[in-house]
């Protein structure tokens, strides 16, 4: 069974495009292609149909990360078909939980950076938007920071759906 995350902000050309990317290539680098699912989408639409922020495309790259992403808008049926929906900061975590169809659905909508110790109670990854370079590469820092727990939470949840 595919066990599927999706990673939402809102527009869904910097930080969650971003967390898809890094955290598809830990699932890879883990052996878990196939049987793990990453995609990404924005709470609006705005940008549906555009590629990545140049920016987030960038600090990728320097980074080693491929990226070809177009970014798309969640949809609240989509919950049916999701195991995690990770949000990036708590005004996403808010509005996907009013989304949720479900109390259930609800309970799937996460923060990403509570999958990180180190985060202490600051729990939101800043939008670099309408900031510098400087501003994606912390992002790319408290993704790729989060992104150790949140697979270990993945496979934990797995083991726990297999046996």
């Amino acid at each position: 069974m595919t066990y599927r995350v999706c990673f939402v902000c809102t527009g869904n050309i910097c930080r969650s495009p971003m967390a898809e990317v890094v955290f598809r290539a830990r699932v890879a680098g883990a052996g878990l292609d196939g049987l793990v699912e990453v995609d990404s989408a924005g709470t609006g639409g705005w940008h549906e149909g555009d590629g990545a922020d140049p920016r987030t495309v960038a600090v990728l790259a320097e980074n080693g990360y491929p990226t070809n992403h177009t970014a798309r808008q969640f949809q609240p049926s989509w919950f049916s078909r999701l195991d995690l929906v990770i949000a990036l900061d708590s005004g996403h975590l808010g509005a996907l939980r009013r989304l949720a169809p479900t109390e259930q659905d609800a309970r799937k909508v996460k923060l990403l950076r509570s999958y990180d110790p180190a985060a202490g109670d600051d729990l939101d990854v800043p939008d670099p938007y309408y900031g510098g370079p400087e501003g994606f590469q912390e992002c790319l820092e408290m993704v790729e920071a989060a992104s150790t727990g949140l697979l270990a939470a993945v496979r934990e949840d797995m083991e726990g759906r297999a046996a």
